[in-house]
C-alpha cells in the first residue's frame, strides 16, 4: 500500500500538483524539512510548497522507491534537479543557477496517508553548486 501512496505523491511533486500531494498526506503530517525545524500539519505543508515553488523549479528523476514489509513505512532515493528562482532567505543570491545532487526521503504512513516525511540532501554541496 505504501508503494502505491509515493508513487501518487512523487508523480504530484513532478506534475507541481501540491493539492494531490497534500491528499497523500494525513492532516497531522510531522514533515521534517531538511536542516529545518518540524512542520506540523497540512497547511504547514501547503505553505512549505508554496515557498518551494516560488524559489525553485525542480523535477525528481531516477526515482526509487522502497516500502517495508508491513506497508507502514517507506523510502525514496533520487536525483534533484532544480533551477533557483528567487533567492531564499540566508541562501547565496538566485541568478536562475541550475543544479543537481541526490536526496532521498524517509516516511511513515498510516490508513494509506503519509503521516511523517523527512527529506534529506547535502546543502553544502547545494551551495556550491550555486555559488
Amino acid at each position: 500500500m505504501s508503494k502505491a501512496t509515493l508513487t501518487r505523491y512523487f508523480d504530484a511533486f513532478n506534475r507541481k500538483d501540491t493539492e494531490a500531494m497534500l491528499d497523500c498526506l494525513s492532516e497531522d503530517v510531522a514533515h521534517y524539512v531538511n536542516e529545518g525545524e518540524v512542520r506540523m500539519g497540512r497547511e504547514n505543508f501547503r505553505a512549505f510548497c508554496a515557498h518551494m515553488a516560488r524559489c525553485y523549479d525542480e523535477k525528481l528523476t531516477e526515482l526509487v522507491i522502497f516500502e517495508a514489509e508491513d506497508g507502514n513505512r517507506g523510502a525514496a532515493e533520487f536525483m534533484v534537479n532544480g533551477t533557483y528562482l528567487e533567492t531564499d532567505e540566508g541562501l547565496p543570491p538566485a541568478r536562475s543557477q541550475t543544479y543537481r545532487l541526490p536526496a532521498g526521503s524517509f516516511f511513515s504512513l498510516a490508513d494509506g496517508k503519509i503521516t511523517r516525511v523527512v527529506t534529506y540532501y547535502n546543502l553544502a554541496d547545494w551551495i556550491k553548486q550555486v555559488s
